[in-house]
């Protein structure tokens, strides 16, 4: 590229970067700042401290306080405003002392699904599906840098140069992702997966399109007679909330430990152990992996082992505790397909370091698992359960899979939607006959196909 059309680009970037910050910039931006630095400079230093070491001061009183200090300060400082601008001004100031800065407003919409930072002037969410931007906006940097330590600080994790990545939740079980420079180049990056303060049950699925009644009668059997069942799916395709659905029909006099990089699960028994990893420390020592979790578990009596992803040398305790008499055991993982799920896991278990033949990894897979429900995200935004596929065993060299449902998509429509059905193969599962043993009986016209 000359010279010249390197310079001509760099301009064009960086027009484009001043609109962005033009657009997201608040009018009462100073305003807000300024309160913020009296509201700071006023509130005793104890009753702050009091409210981030879960004492006893209540949010209400920290809101009127911040309130009287607010109108004072427009009054001296803000000249004319309307009611609804000095409303909207106590708001963000609020937002920054009690919440975690101008997404709040979005952590609060229930419409939105995910919130992704692209850097202080770029914002966008998921809502119903569908990506679109937003018109809001932080400082700088600094300020989103403060919003990330705001979230990460009372979970006990840190960021910062030595660790520019970071993975923890929010109070509501959301997921929270931070990358920050010298790895992100837009500047600090924050990505929330939201999780809903109701856990979805399998009648929502069924109400969203995202399987039959027929599928989910299925399922539920599969669960509660002890199948070995994996969540396959891309990125975004629901598998946490199926898994998590999936965990619901777990009988309430089971004890059920799951493990989890970041624990999202939300689940309604009482005999529930909930472990997470840990990062490394300071030190880069310390840290503790879903491997290390897994064969903990062992240890501990469970009656089932969830865990909310495998995807690395974990996939091979895991299937071992599958075939050492941990039957029921539930777990997700990122593939294109049910088959790509047994290359995806073959490779998984090569990542442990032992140098064991493909041809015993199959086995072992064929032993282990029965049952791969994949997971999709469609065009429209809308998750649909693609494949139910029993593993049926090995023939030769290669594992043996057959589908009992599938999703099969005939169009799109004017709007966009995805339109197709889920219809049943007409193929019989193996695994009825464990089912019936454990006392559970399916109707085989759930399995008639057309």
């Amino acid at each position: 590229m000359s010279l010249l059309k390197r310079l001509e680009a760099e301009k064009s970037e960086t027009r484009k970067l001043d609109n962005r910050q033009e657009k997201t910039r608040d009018p009462h931006q100073d305003l807000v700042q300024l309160i913020h630095r009296e509201v700071i400079k006023e509130i005793d230093s104890e009753f702050l401290k009091s409210r981030s070491n879960g004492g006893e001061t209540d949010d209400e009183q920290i809101r009127q306080e911040v309130k009287r200090i607010a109108e004072a300060v427009l009054d001296r400082e803000g000249g004319v405003l309307l009611r609804v601008e000095r409303e909207r001004i106590m708001a963000q100031v609020l937002d920054e002392i009690l919440g975690f800065g101008p997404i709040t407003p979005l952590l609060e919409d229930e419409d939105v699904s995910e919130i992704m930072v692209n850097g202080p002037h770029q914002v966008y969410v998921e809502r119903k599906g569908k990506l679109e931007p937003v018109n809001i906006g932080f400082r700088d940097d600094e300020h989103v840098l403060h919003v990330i330590e705001k979230i990460i600080s009372p979970l006990g994790r840190r960021i910062d140069e030595s660790m520019p990545m970071v993975d923890a939740r929010l109070p509501d079980g959301s997921r929270v992702n931070a990358i920050i420079p010298p790895l992100a180049l837009n500047g600090p990056v924050l990505t929330i997966r939201k999780f809903g303060s109701d856990p979805l049950t399998i009648e929502d699925l069924i109400r969203f399109g995202t399987l039959t009644p027929a599928m989910a009668k299925l399922l539920e059997a599969c669960v509660k007679g002890r199948l070995n069942i994996v969540v396959s799916g891309g990125t975004g395709a629901g598998k946490t909330s199926t898994l998590n659905v999936l965990s619901s029909f777990i009988p309430g006099d089971e004890r059920i430990i799951t493990i989890e990089d970041a624990a999202e699960l939300q689940l309604s028994q009482e005999h529930v152990v909930s472990l997470e990893t840990r990062p490394p420390n300071i030190e880069g020592k310390g840290a503790i992996a879903i491997r290390d979790l897994v064969r903990n578990a062992l240890r501990m009596r469970p009656d089932r082992i969830v865990v909310g992803e495998v995807r690395g040398g974990e996939a091979l305790d895991m299937l071992q505790a599958m075939n050492t008499g941990h039957d029921g055991s539930l777990t997700t993982g990122h593939s294109n397909s049910p088959r790509d799920m047994i290359s995806r896991l073959e490779t998984m278990v090569l990542m442990a370091g032992m140098e064991l033949p493909v041809k015993a990894i199959r086995e072992q897979i064929a032993s282990a698992l029965d049952l791969i429900v994949h997971q999709a995200r469609m065009k429209d935004g809308t998750r649909k359960i693609t494949h139910i596929t029993e593993v049926t065993g090995m023939e030769g060299d290669v594992v043996v899979l057959q589908d009992i449902f599938v999703f099969e998509q005939t169009g799109v429509d004017a709007k966009g939607r995805v339109l197709g059905r889920h219809r049943a193969t007409g193929i019989r599962p193996r695994f009825l006959d464990k089912l019936a043993a454990a006392g559970i009986n399916l109707s085989a016209e759930i399995f008639l196909g057309e």
